[in-house]
């Protein structure tokens, strides 16, 4: 039993690698044909249908790129399909969300503070919102808005703030900012799955019936490519975010998401200007300066008002029950305060460490029981706390750990 804990760990980092390079595989060739596509060039002499052409030289190798406005008269015997990366990035990250904030929820998901649901209800609210939010989009996008493109966007903004501020009202701080991650990921992937290449594929095969292709369903994927591209920044920024507490666990950790995807669109529309060979507008680096230090200026508000309860303000949940009755709990506990407490503390005494870690408090029994699973992993079975350089935990100690997780896992 408690080489499948280890086992499971290490099947979370397997898929977040999975997910992380995927992710590079989804945002470069996306990054790479925006670019492409603003730096296309008009020459007299192009063959019918050539909206612009381009020519690069990487790894030794010079390339000829031509981009047809619809699609060729004839259909080339290979074509290249750019779908899988964005799929991979998906199900992998989906993956990830269910071993962390669904089999994990009552530790990761779930924050009695902010709603009291059952682990069943957390989830449901997980996976519901995530459709949920691509349903509204696409109807938004398919609305007369569809050729309203900057009050589309505007809207888009609107919705997304709202999702931020509901998922902070329900789930951990660390938990809020990942879903809000998916739910515009889930956008961004089903753009591709449901509009992007379907419609390339009426043109194909337009093409192979001696059709004229539909103008429009290039506009249409067109667009769902645009919102993809401006959405791309905040999400990688989400998804960093669980690792920094000064961006989840303050009181205004909604409105730093909110903000984060106002400087995605400033980055953005920079390099997509400069793609363009246009003027360079320089003045979009000094509004996401701006929005940065706004955020800054945020995160250091009063922090942890509602993120972290009082030392004994609410009763131990069942999950935290288990681990506090089991045998070793107190000189596992005693082990905890005299090693992580000064660091995990509601106020830290640790020179330099303004904020517990991760946004982990180790002060109480209820705290100490809340967090068994990562104290075990970090402090029990591996060294990577507390850090050498600030205190050196014996192998007594760590030992005084691990038998007390496994005789709460085992039931004794």
């Amino acid at each position: 039993m408690y080489d499948l804990v280890v086992l499971w760990d290490w099947i979370g980092f397997a898929v977040r690698w999975l997910h992380v390079i995927t992710a590079i595989a989804w945002i470069g060739s996306s990054f790479y044909f925006i670019a492409l596509d603003l730096g296309l060039k008009r020459q007299p002499g192009l063959p019918p249908g050539v909206h612009g052409e381009e020519w690069q030289v990487h790894g030794g190798g010079f390339y000829h790129i031509r981009k047809y406005m619809v699609a060729p008269e004839q259909m080339p015997e290979h074509l290249i399909w750019f779908k899988w990366e964005s799929y991979a990035t998906w199900l992998s990250g989906a993956a990830l969300m269910i071993i962390i904030y669904w089999v994990g929820g009552e530790i990761f998901l779930l924050d009695p503070t902010r709603a009291e649901l059952d682990l069943w209800q957390g989830i449901l609210i997980s996976g519901l919102s995530l459709a949920v939010g691509w349903v509204v989009y696409d109807v938004l996008c398919r609305s007369p808005l569809g050729d309203r493109a900057t009050l589309l966007m505007l809207l888009l903004f609107v919705m997304l703030v709202a999702m931020s501020w509901g998922y902070n009202q329900v789930f951990t701080g660390r938990a809020a900012l990942l879903h809000l991650g998916a739910f515009t990921a889930t956008i961004m992937t089903a753009n591709v799955f449901l509009i992007i290449i379907p419609n390339q594929r009426i043109v194909v095969e337009d093409l192979k019936n001696g059709r004229a292709p539909d103008p429009r369903l290039g506009q249409i994927a067109k667009l769902r490519s645009t919102h993809n591209n401006y959405l791309t920044l905040p999400v990688i920024f989400l998804m960093l975010a669980n690792h920094y507490p000064l961006a989840f666990a303050t009181e205004y950790a909604w409105i730093i998401a909110s903000l984060v995807f106002l400087m995605g669109v400033t980055i953005r529309h920079f390099f997509n200007t400069m793609h363009a060979q246009q003027q360079q507008p320089w003045w979009t680096w000094a509004v996401t300066l701006m929005l940065f230090f706004l955020i800054v200026w945020l995160s250091t508000a009063p922090m942890f008002g509602s993120q972290t309860p009082a030392a004994e303000s609410r009763a131990l949940t069942p999950h935290e029950q288990r681990f506090a009755a089991a045998e070793g709990f107190d000189d596992a506990h005693d082990v905890v305060i005299a090693n992580c407490s000064f660091c995990h503390a509601r106020e830290p005494v640790q020179a330099g460490i303004l904020w517990p870690p991760n946004g982990i408090v180790l002060e109480t029994r209820a705290d100490v029981a809340r967090h068994a699973w990562q104290i075990y992993l970090q402090a029990g079975i591996s060294h990577a706390m507390p850090p050498p350089n600030v205190l050196q935990m014996d192998e007594t100690s760590r030992a005084t750990i691990v038998a007390w997780f496994r005789a709460a896992r085992s039931g004794s």
